[in-house]
This record gives structure tokens, sequence and C-alpha cells, in this order.
């Protein structure tokens, strides 16, 4: 059995590519009670949507033959935009001495965005990384997930 995830004054950050929420544990590992604190949503339209123009095509200056480049994926580059924002608040609510302790729950591809995002002082504060999809749960239920995980010492 390892030490509880959510002691008191932990801070929780559960986020995807389109929805952020950051909470504050006002209870303890006991009873904890996740109390919103930030709140972010982002509309992401579909990568056909923001993009009209087909992929472009280029010359070889070599040998003349002509080569399709790919599309860029503008849904792709709009969530790790979203959660750069989400990143640097994060980084602020840290520089400003509110957060000492922190849990980040997302999906692998977020975690993976958000990351080298993180200024150093933040990453040296996280407590817990989960690989895992809350950000669509209320609070309650990911309070009890995070116990269950603490209970069971399934971490990333």
């Amino acid at each position: 059995m390892t030490a509880a995830i959510l002691g008191h004054d932990v801070w929780v950050a559960v986020c995807d590519g389109r929805k952020a929420l950051l909470f504050q544990n006002t209870g303890d590992h006991v009873y904890p009670k996740l109390e919103l604190r930030d709140h972010r949503e982002h509309v992401n339209p579909r990568t056909s949507d923001q993009g009209s123009s087909p992929p472009g095509r280029t010359i070889s200056s070599a040998d003349g033959r002509h080569s399709a480049v790919s599309q860029t994926d503008f849904h792709d580059e709009s969530e790790r935009a979203f959660l750069k924002d989400f990143a640097h608040a994060l980084d602020k609510r840290v520089r400003d001495a509110h957060i000492h302790k922190l849990v980040l729950v997302a999906p692998a591809r977020a975690l993976g965005m958000i990351r080298p995002a993180l200024s150093p002082a933040t990453q040296e504060i996280i407590h817990r990384e989960f690989d895992r999809d809350y950000v669509k749960l209320p609070a309650h239920e990911i309070e009890q997930h995070l116990s269950k995980l603490g209970r069971d010492d399934r971490v990333k």
C-alpha cells in the first residue's frame, strides 16, 4: 500500500485536448473533497473544417520530380496549443506559490503534449501522473477513482 494520492491541499489537473479542470483537495486523504479552481474548454473543429486547401506539392530542384506534402493537422495543432496554455496557467499558479503538490490525470496522448510545455518548477512538484481519461466525470467520481488507484497502487 502506498501513501494517499489525495492528501490535504493536493491539486489535481484533469485534462485532454479539449477540456481542462483544476481541482484542489480541501478534504483529507480519507475524505477527499475536490473543489474546482479552474475550468477551460476549447472548441476544436475537425481538421477538414479548419483547412480548406488541398495538400501542397513540391518540386525537387535536383531532378524536377513532384512530391505531395502531407496536410497540416490543424485539429492536433489546436489541441497542442490548448494544452500549452493550460500548462502555462499551471506554471503561473506554481510560481505564485498556490500549488505545492500536483497530480496530473490525462490520456496518454494529452500527457505527451502537456509534459514538454510544463516548466521545470511545475514538473518538480508533480506527485503522481495517471494515464486516464476522467475529464468528463464529475468531481466526486474523480475522487473515487483516484482513491481506488491509491489503494490498488496501479500507478504509471
